[in-house]
């Protein structure tokens, strides 16, 4: 018989052992307890110049880097300040690098909650809440994320679509026809899954619609030469297998709106046929809006 065993919130602010500094090691022996993905330690109390220390900086297997700060108990207007104060000091000086600011305390108010969100769309930042928790004797400590980083949607999803309106005939003139024709026989494979799918001609890229709303689990980008794929899929090691074992020409995985990138040259609709079936199919069930 399973014994339940009722746990007991601990404030770190007030406990005489357990200090930031504690649960700042504890974060940088495994940086994943945050929830944020595979992250690894590139400094710790990283001095920043005229402006203190940052607690920790983590990065991940994009090369992108997170600027965290911590804080016991309940944040407040100098840990805030703090935070983004580090977030533009590093961005500002390792502009090769993606950054987002990670702010972390055991007591996030509403009050404070509000304030931070004014900053996100137009600031890369993460707020996470802490718990310090005793189960039996034991203790464990329990990230949740109460706000995440929000990214902007593409100009199609948007009230400012009709700003970028496009046609055919302006990605025939900026690609070709022949790289237009690929998209074509793309959205032959697409419509499988859903025939009401269209392409849809916007001024960056061509989406997908239904009915004249987006859809873009795909979206195309035709070159001169070459059509750009790019199916809306979390980067695994199954994915990079099958765009492996396929031989695409592939671009950087775009981490920021969670697509991969193929290259297609006219020849891959047909020898490569079978993985594309595959990647539309999963970037389908991933999320067709």
């Amino acid at each position: 018989m399973n014994n339940y065993v009722k746990n007991e919130r601990i404030s770190l602010k007030l406990h005489p052992l357990l200090t930031e500094k504690w649960v700042q090691n504890l974060i940088a022996q495994d940086p994943a307890i945050l929830g944020l993905g595979d992250l690894e330690l590139r400094d710790a109390e990283r001095t920043q110049p005229r402006a203190g220390r940052l607690d920790l900086l983590l990065q991940d297997a994009d090369n992108r880097r997170y600027e965290v700060e911590i804080q016991l108990g309940q944040t407040d207007e100098t840990h805030i300040i703090r935070t983004l104060e580090y977030w533009d000091l590093e961005r500002k000086r390792y502009p090769q690098y993606d950054h987002c600011a990670v702010i972390i305390a055991e007591d996030i108010t509403s009050r404070f909650l509000n304030v931070i969100s004014l900053f996100n769309g137009t600031i890369p930042l993460i707020a996470i809440q802490m718990q310090a928790l005793k189960v039996a004797d034991n203790l464990t400590l329990v990230f949740t994320t109460v706000m995440s980083e929000l990214t902007r949607g593409l100009v199609d999803e948007d009230e400012d679509a009709a700003a970028a309106p496009s046609d055919r005939p302006y990605w025939e003139n900026k690609g070709s026809r022949e790289t237009l024709q690929l998209a074509d026989q793309l959205l032959l494979l697409v419509k499988a899954h859903d025939p009401s799918l269209e392409l849809k001609y916007n001024k960056f890229y061509i989406g997908l619609a239904r009915d004249g709303q987006p859809s873009n689990f795909v979206t195309l980008r035709p070159r001169r030469n070459t059509l750009n794929m790019e199916p809306r899929l979390p980067k695994t090691e199954e994915t990079d297998a099958v765009i492996e074992e396929a031989g695409f020409d592939t671009l950087p995985y775009d981490a920021r709106w969670g697509r991969y990138r193929l290259s297609l040259q006219k020849e891959d609709l047909t020898t490569k046929r079978d993985a594309l079936v595959a990647l539309i199919a999963a970037a389908y069930a991933n999320g067709a809006d």
